[in-house]
C-alpha cells in the first residue's frame, strides 16, 4: 500500500523484467526520491513501503528570499519596463498602446498571484503572529529507533513543516517520538530528559489514546497548552490507527501526529486530508 506524500502525484513506477536481447525502453518521467516506512526494525523487505517524496519543492537557495513572492517581483519588474518603454517612445502607435495595456494587466496579475494563491488554499485566513522569544527550534528523536525509522520520521516531519502552515510537529508512534520545529521544553536538559518530558506532557493532555482527529482552528485550550509552545493559534491532532481486527473488528490507536501553527484556521480541508494520509502510512502491518 504505497504512500504518496504529494497530494496529487502519479503512481509509482513498477519494474518489469524484459525478455530478449533488446534493452528496456527509456522513460521520460523524472526520477523521484523514495524512502521506506517500517513498522519495526525487523520487518521483512516485502512489507517495507515506499514513499514518493516528489512533494519536496526546489528553491533558489538564497538566504532570506521567500520564493513564494517571486511572481510579485517579476510582475512589478516587467510592469516597470513597460512603463519605461512607454515614456521613452516619442509617438506610440495604437498597436503599441494596446500591447502596453495588455502587458500591464499581466504584470498586475503576476504581482497579485501570491496573495491569490494563499486565499485559494485557505492558508491566508489569518496572518501569522510572531513566536515568543522563548520558543526555540528543536529536533529530537527516541534513541531506540532504528536508522531507517529515524529517516522515516525525519522526512515525514520535514514535509509536514515544509508543505503545511505548521511551526511545531510531534510524531508519536507507540513509545517512539519525533519532535521537530518550535517548542518550549525546559532549558538545559538532555535529549533523553526532553523525550521523557514530552511523554509526561502527552499523558497530562490526554492525547495518548486518540481515536478521532482533533482540530482546533482557534486554539485557547489550556489543557493542551503545557505541551504546546506559546503563541500557538491552531492545533491539529491526527491519530494513527491500526487496521481493524479481522475477527473482532476492533481498531486500536498506534499513535498520533500533533501539528501546531501560529495562525488561525491554519489547516484547510485539503491539508487535513493530506495529513491523514501521511498518518495512515505509519500503521503497523
Amino acid at each position: 500500500m504505497p504512500l504518496l506524500l504529494a497530494r496529487a502525484s502519479p503512481p509509482a513506477l513498477r519494474h518489469h523484467h524484459h525478455r530478449g536481447l533488446s534493452p528496456p525502453r527509456p522513460t521520460t518521467r523524472p526520477r523521484r526520491l523514495r524512502l521506506r516506512l517500517r513498522g519495526s526494525g525487523s520487518d521483512p523487505p516485502q512489507q517495507q513501503q515506499q514513499v514518493n517524496l516528489s512533494v519536496l519543492r526546489f528553491t533558489l537557495g538564497i538566504p532570506g528570499l521567500d520564493e513564494s513572492y517571486l511572481p510579485r517581483w517579476i510582475g512589478l519588474g516587467f510592469g516597470a519596463l513597460v512603463l519605461l518603454n512607454h515614456v521613452l517612445s516619442p509617438s506610440p502607435t495604437p498597436a503599441q498602446l494596446r500591447s502596453e495595456v495588455l502587458g500591464l494587466c499581466l504584470a498586475a496579475f503576476s504581482a497579485t498571484l501570491p496573495y491569490l494563491g494563499r486565499f485559494l488554499e485557505g492558508a491566508g485566513a489569518a496572518e501569522r503572529v510572531p513566536l515568543p522569544e522563548g520558543s526555540r527550534q528543536v529536533f529530537a528523536m527516541s534513541d531506540s529507533l532504528s536508522a531507517a525509522q529515524k529517516e522515516d520520521m525525519a522526512w515525514a516531519s520535514y514535509v509536514l513543516l515544509r508543505n503545511t502552515n505548521t511551526t511545531s510537529v510531534l510524531i508519536a508512534i507507540g513509545s517512539q517520538l519525533c519532535i521537530r520545529g518550535y517548542w518550549d521544553p525546559p532549558e538545559k536538559i538532555s535529549k533523553y530528559a526532553m523525550i521523557e518530558w514530552f511523554k509526561s506532557q502527552m499523558q497530562e493532555a490526554g492525547i495518548i489514546d486518540l481515536r478521532e482527529a482533533l482540530y482546533i482552528p482557534i486554539f485557547s485550550d489550556t489543557r493542551l497548552g503545557k505541551i504546546l509552545p506559546q503563541g500557538i493559534l491552531s492545533v491539529l491532532a491526527q491519530p494513527v490507527l491500526n487496521n481493524p481486527d479481522p475477527t473482532t473488528g476492533e481498531i486500536k490507536a498506534e499513535g498520533f501526529i500533533l501539528l501546531a501553527s501560529n495562525a488561525n484556521y491554519a489547516y484547510s480541508e485539503k491539508d487535513r486530508i493530506w495529513i491523514r494520509t501521511v498518518a495512515n502510512k505509519f500503521q503497523c502491518a
